[in-house]
């Protein structure tokens, strides 16, 4: 656990006590200071005060006596309305913070790299951590990903965090001056949070403020927006800037041609490695995702070659094209972090003969942005709120049925696609869709189909212990 000693003696509120909330109440009681919580749900509440902290209710409290408000991203900064808490921290010109500013502060020997990006952000952060701990080096993987910030261990000099960072965490950092900075695309997602695409935008372009001479930062060219900020970047010349593309764009330093990684950071081309090799690492988003790795660990001081022996052995995350059992010959495929189109389109792209479980709580647009990938689903088996609406779109494109829920769902995917019989068959969880509506999150979603993939009958491919984590 992070001690975070700065505001020893003073009053700070800690608003939102899920995992970051209470890692933060539990790093600045440690650090000396008088720390109040406070959740909207009661169940939680209840459960820090059985924990030995003192509610702070944001109707009653004094804030002028307040140093701080360490806010959970989970809790609405600015949309659709700032939460009471944060109106009653800014009229009293409290301070409004979160986990990622107190472990910099308290952390500012160590070496920060983090990673943001509407997709591909958790295996990405994943992957770097890997490499370097093949290349020895002493490193805490967490943030929005794993491990809440304030629990990982402290590192001191030497060490590298690697940090996972949502549009969220990056609305409560400053100027975080990270030493390597990856944004790998942007996508429409959290319009609700941001008001606009160019609030989302500017939270995600946050992750550069504070860089210098000294750092770098990672930006993928694959899609317009985060081409524009890589542009702006170089206009800015207050960093290096390394670009990065999961296909054979010319002008990226890192890039993919025909399924080989290629290095160009300083000047010539040359060949990295063959990313068949990496068999966790499916798909022209993951291709994208080893190429920000590359950039990344290079910027760390990791020799090229390994990086190229440790990229085939990342085992993979659960829940992103997580093959959990082949089956009669059918694959069946987690990829609950699925949570928008432009997520499920990086699965489908993978696979030509798809029975596609899709639907639960829809971003906007749906699913419409998907036309071009619709030939490659063999079927369709929609379930929650968003069915109704994605049967629509689907209509006289590809065959679909309303399942309901994810057991119905499975079950007759499983069904149809051992009738007919086609060849590289995929039973696809990739829902474009948020999960709560039948689901606490899209983990627990994963889960479930894990589980209702192990207990389906037929003859079995024992899978390798890398392809049960891919």
């Amino acid at each position: 656990m992070i001690v975070v000693p700065h505001h020893a003696g003073r009053r700070v509120i800690v608003l939102g006590l899920a995992r970051g909330g209470l890692a933060a109440a539990r790093a600045l009681a440690a650090g000396g200071a008088d720390v109040g919580v406070w959740d909207d749900a009661a169940a939680n509440r209840d459960a820090a005060r059985r924990a030995g902290y003192g509610l702070a209710d944001p109707a009653t409290e004094d804030w002028r006596r307040v140093a701080a408000l360490v806010m959970s991203p989970g809790v609405p900064l600015t949309h659709p309305a700032p939460h009471p808490a944060v109106v009653a921290a800014r009229a009293a010109g409290v301070t409004i913070t979160g986990d990622i500013a107190l472990l910099l502060r308290a952390e500012p020997e160590a070496t920060f790299c983090a990673v943001t990006g509407t997709n591909g952000k958790s295996t990405t952060t994943a992957l770097i951590g890997h490499v370097l701990k093949q290349a020895g080096r002493r490193v805490a993987v967490g943030g929005n990903l794993g491990i809440a910030a304030l629990d990982l261990p402290p590192l001191g000099a030497g060490g590298v965090y690697v940090l996972e960072l949502s549009s969220f965490q990056l609305d409560l950092v400053e100027d975080p001056g990270f030493a390597v900075a990856l944004l790998l695309n942007i996508a429409p997602d959290h319009l609700d949070r941001h008001g606009t695409m160019e609030g989302y935008v500017a939270a995600k372009r946050r992750i550069f403020a504070g860089q210098g001479a000294g750092d770098t930062a990672v930006v993928g060219v694959d899609d317009a927006a985060a081409a524009a900020i890589a542009h702006g970047l170089r206009a800015e010349g207050a960093r290096r800037v390394v670009t990065i593309s999961g296909g054979d764009d010319a002008t990226a330093e890192v890039r993919v041609a025909a399924g080989t990684l290629i290095d160009a950071i300083d000047g010539a081309s040359a060949p990295v490695l063959d990313l068949a090799l990496a068999a966790t690492l499916p798909g022209r988003h993951n291709a994208q995702n080893a190429a920000a790795c590359f950039a990344a660990c290079r910027a760390l001081g990791v020799a090229r070659e390994t990086i190229a022996a440790a990229l085939p052995g990342y085992p993979g995350l659960p829940h992103r094209q997580e093959l959990v059992a082949v089956i009669d010959g059918v694959a069946y495929v987690n990829d609950s972090k699925a949570t928008n189109a432009d997520a499920a389109a990086r699965a489908l792209a993978c696979y030509d003969a798809v029975y596609w479980i899709a639907g639960g709580v829809a971003k906007a647009g749906g699913i419409t942005a998907l036309a071009p990938l619709f030939p490659r689903v063999a079927h369709a088996f929609l379930i929650g709120a968003a069915a109704p609406a994605f049967a629509a779109t689907l209509d006289g494109r590809v065959p679909h049925t309303m399942a309901g829920d994810l057991a119905h769902a499975l079950r007759m995917a499983r069904e149809r696609a051992t009738a007919e019989r086609r060849p590289g068959a995929v039973v696809l969880l990739s829902p474009a869709c948020a999960s709560f509506d039948q689901f606490r999150d899209f983990e627990e979603r994963g889960d479930r189909f894990r589980s209702l993939a192990a207990a389906l009958p037929g003859r079995r491919v024992l899978l390798a212990p890398a392809e049960t984590a891919a």
